[in-house]
């Protein structure tokens, strides 16, 4: 079991997200339970490309302050919504043997979505904690309608098992 922290990046970790302290808060239990259980955290981050703000070499591309990576905790990154495709994470978790992943990170709609599907697609079991993930307002729905959308609608039971926050904590510390 890993636990895959997705896209918490500088640039798009902030306040305007849906339940942004619980969020906060929950991302860094999750991470601080991992370490001290020896699961391993690896961390995805997003690279929109040259001219973006979201792109290497920037402050907004760095892992959000809170949930930095610890010295020797693998970073892939990414420019694409799925956190498999060409990043090597897919091989790096296939030579470890790993099965299952715990997703948590930025954005529901977006990364999350495309890391739980692509997950279940290479046979990995997807575990996904309540309120680890979120996502902003846009043109079509609230974030708090996209938040429940995806996670008690489309991801439970098809891709994901979408569990409580205290359900992973003691799945971790098995």
């Amino acid at each position: 079991m890993v636990l895959l922290v997705v896209d918490t990046q500088m640039l798009i970790t902030n306040s305007n997200l849906y339940k942004f302290e619980l969020f906060k808060s929950r991302v860094k239990e999750l991470i601080k339970t991992a370490r001290t259980n020896d699961v391993e955290v690896i961390y995805v981050r997003h690279d929109d490309g040259e001219g973006s703000e979201l792109t290497k070499g920037t402050e907004g591309f760095e892992i959000y302050n809170e949930f930095k990576p610890a010295k020797g905790e693998q970073v892939f990154d990414k420019n694409v919504n799925s956190s498999f495709k060409g990043t090597g994470l897919l091989e790096y978790l296939r030579k470890k043997e790993e099965d299952t992943i715990i997703v948590v990170g930025l954005q529901t709609d977006y990364c999350i979505d495309a890391t739980v599907k692509c997950g279940f697609e290479h046979g990995f079991k997807v575990i996904v904690p309540a309120n680890t993930n979120s996502t902003f307002n846009n043109d079509f729905m609230t974030a708090e309608t996209t938040y429940n959308y995806y996670n008690n609608f489309i991801w439970n039971g098809r891709y994901a098992e979408c569990i409580s926050f205290e359900k992973s904590i003691e799945l971790i510390k098995r």
